[in-house]
């Protein structure tokens, strides 16, 4: 049977026939047991339940079951087994509490139809997806019971070792939208199956999504003030399910696509050795403060899923969102345990990206935790010991941990100091050099005291939060007018700088000193010891038009153009070759730290003489000269973020084994550049002149 022909059998059933049973409080969510439907939820505070079904798309309840609470409820699981049901419904909960036993931090609302914490899959309104239930937003979105009969034949998380990685962080709908894409379902799971001979041309081994589980694309209530277009919530920072993967990034209508395209996507890319690593979103949800939908925790147990004020009820907001989830109560832990696990195991994902981690080590008071239960249990999981975990370090009440960031020997960071600190020498600060050599030989400063590697490092300069590559070289400051919020959001500190002219500019000096500081980021964010993590689009050019918070722009500011391959090729090429020379050189992706190594690597560092670096407040000048055992490729990186040359002495060569030269940043980029192993020599050269704002590359 088909599953047009299996829907509408479903559609046309006129049954409420169903045995109920009592069921199990275990597993949480839904799950068949022996033929059995199970429905497992928790909620302690509640004194009423009861399980709403829907055939799909319906408006109103086919049926309602209430659980009793001597037969239905163990401890504070409320459970029922139904036979008789067929994937293809809907599905929510009502939830009461006796009017004698009301206080301000619950929030039960007896009329109220709430989403399944574990549900798998979720049905719900959305714009992108022409799913247009609304009568009443909240109750909207219900859990949807779904066939779970994909083959992933011998796939399996791919595990390539962390220090090994190259990650490139796009969106589902932002890296396929466009026009320009030409794939033939844009803004899809699928549209990024169609771009993976492009990422495996680029050489990059992870894609990071930014969040993919379901939230609600049209929670923003504001317009553009210069065009009156309606602003979206296009990043999805705001979850309503930690488990769906979101149906408007699915093609298909019928219901679970989006479990299915999602496996597809994987299953593709791990075909094709690349890995995928979630944004998850932990730390808040989109049920938002005071004045925001109930949509499933608040309406379940309030008091439980959120840091709440037990006078007043008022929502702690750590996350600057509206509202902070209560991660370390032991429910709580269990459920974001649940989730990981599930995606891994059942979806196959290879890691995680926690978004604001450092709520994750608040305590039911928003206290910071010296050793948070819930980082020490993700760490220490077996399902998960080998899947890549790497924390944002910081939270939006000031909470700033990078470097310090409770580890429990695991965890990875997003290197926040490494971004700002590459930006601010490559824009000339004075006494940057020190730190540069520091951010280079993998942060130390950072990450050595706690065990960690140069691998926990993950480095960027640019992410989807601020500007692009071109807009750091573009832009003297933000240009977020677009928002709707005055140009009052975005960070006003990005370190950058706009060479003359604020914004796009047909001179072609100052375009060919952007396109060189473009060249002089990538090579340092590429080359250095750590994890590179390259925004989607930065290799060809993409600007946001100095938009550093585009967060709710749904239109060409946010979709990559691949329009601007056909002007950036060499752009492209130039990204591509960096890449496939770090793959190539052991020297570029250590694991330890230098001097842990029993001398088998070894790291100097210059000025303009030989073993001399210029460590003082003036200098803007560093040579980097990596050597390892007998027969390993030699590299010597110079950077100068001065306004004129440099003379480099070079390091002693021969002539069998002359210096040749791999990037020269001031030189332009063309596709027919040089690849690794093929590089010109610089016969009997002893010193070599850098040009101002330039890096070069040297290997031997």
């Amino acid at each position: 049977m088909t599953r047009s022909g299996y829907h509408k059998r479903l559609l046309d059933a006129v049954t409420t026939d169903f045995a109920v049973l009592r069921g199990h409080p275990q597993p949480f969510g839904v799950s068949n047991l022996g033929g059995v439907v199970n429905f497992a939820l928790f909620s302690r505070h509640a004194t009423a339940l009861n399980l709403v079904l829907y055939r799909p798309g319906d408006s109103e309840p086919l049926v309602e079951f209430p659980f009793d609470p001597k037969l239905n409820r163990t401890g504070d699981v409320w459970h029922m087994g139904l036979q008789g049901l067929v994937p293809g419904f809907e599905y929510g909960y009502r939830a009461a509490r006796t009017s004698s036993e009301l206080s301000p931090v619950h929030r039960f609302d007896a009329q109220q139809v709430l989403l399944d914490p574990y549900a798998r899959a979720v049905s719900g309104p959305s714009l992108w997806r022409a799913a247009p239930r609304r009568a009443s937003r909240e109750g909207s979105w219900r859990g949807l019971l779904v066939e779970d009969d994909f083959d992933w034949g011998l796939d399996q998380p791919l595990n390539h070792h962390l220090a090994d990685s190259v990650i490139y962080e796009l969106h589902i709908r932002g890296f396929t939208r466009h026009s320009s894409s030409r794939v033939t379902n844009p803004g899809s799971f699928s549209g990024v199956i169609e771009k993976i001979p492009y990422l495996q041309e680029l050489g990059v081994t992870a894609v990071e999504l930014l969040p993919v589980t379901e939230f609600d694309e049209s929670d923003n209530y504001r317009k553009n003030p210069m065009t009156g277009e309606p602003l979206r919530n296009f990043w999805g920072y705001h979850p309503l399910s930690f488990f769906a993967p979101k149906a408007a990034y699915a093609v298909a209508m019928h219901a679970g696509a989006q479990v299915r395209e999602f496996k597809e996507m994987v299953k593709a890319l791990h075909a094709a050795g690349i890995e995928v690593i979630l944004d998850m979103v932990f730390n808040h949800t989109g049920e938002g403060n005071e004045e925001g939908l109930t949509v499933s925790f608040r309406g379940l147990d309030n008091s439980i899923y959120y840091i709440v004020d037990p006078q007043s009820g008022a929502y702690a907001n750590y996350s600057g969102c509206g509202n902070t989830v209560n991660c370390n109560n032991p429910v709580v832990r269990d459920l974001i345990i649940d989730a990981l696990c599930y995606w891994v195991t059942e979806m196959h994902v290879d890691g995680f990206r926690f978004d604001l981690a450092s709520i994750l080590g608040r305590g039911s008071n928003g206290q910071v935790l010296t050793n948070p239960p819930l980082l020490e249990r993700i760490a220490g999981n077996p399902v998960l010991a080998n899947t890549k975990l790497i924390a944002e370090a910081w939270d939006a009440a000031g909470l700033y941990q990078v470097g310090t960031f409770p580890n429990f020997g695991r965890w990875a960071e997003w290197n926040g100091k490494f971004r700002d600190d590459i930006r601010r020498f490559v824009h000339g600060d004075l006494g940057m050099v020190p730190v540069l050599a520091t951010r280079l030989s993998g942060s130390s400063d950072l990450y050595q005291q706690s065990g960690r590697a140069p691998y926990h490092s993950i480095n960027f300069v640019t992410s989807h939060d601020g500007f692009t590559l071109s807009d750091l070289v573009s832009y003297n400051v933000k240009h977020n007018e677009a928002n709707g919020e005055y140009n009052a959001d975005g960070d006003n500190n990005n370190f950058s700088f706009n060479h003359g002219i604020e914004g796009e500019t047909a001179e072609p000096v100052i375009q060919a000193l952007r396109e060189r500081q473009v060249r002089n980021f990538a090579t340092l964010l590429i080359l250095a010891h750590g994890v590179p993590m390259l925004l989607a689009g930065d290799e060809m050019g993409r600007s946001q038009k100095g938009n550093n918070n585009a967060w709710c722009q749904d239109n060409d500011i946010s979709w990559v153009d691949w329009g601007k391959l056909d002007s950036n090729r060499g752009l492209l090429q130039f990204f591509r070759r960096l890449i496939a020379f770090r793959q190539l050189n052991d020297l570029l992706r250590p694991r330890q730290f230098e001097g842990e190594e029993n001398g088998e690597r070894r790291l100097t560092w210059h000025g303009r003489a030989l073993n001399k670096p210029d460590w003082s407040e003036e200098s803007q000048s560093l040579g980097m000269h990596l050597q390892g055992r007998s027969g390993e490729t030699e590299i010597y990186l110079i950077a100068n973020a001065a306004a004129e040359p440099v003379d480099f002495a070079l390091p002693p060569a021969d002539m069998k084994a002359p210096w040749r030269r791999f990037v020269d940043t001031s030189l332009p980029t063309t596709p027919a550049g040089p690849e690794p192993g093929q590089e010109s020599p610089l016969t009997c050269q002893q010193s070599y002149r850098v040009q101002e704002h330039s890096v070069v590359v040297l290997v031997r």
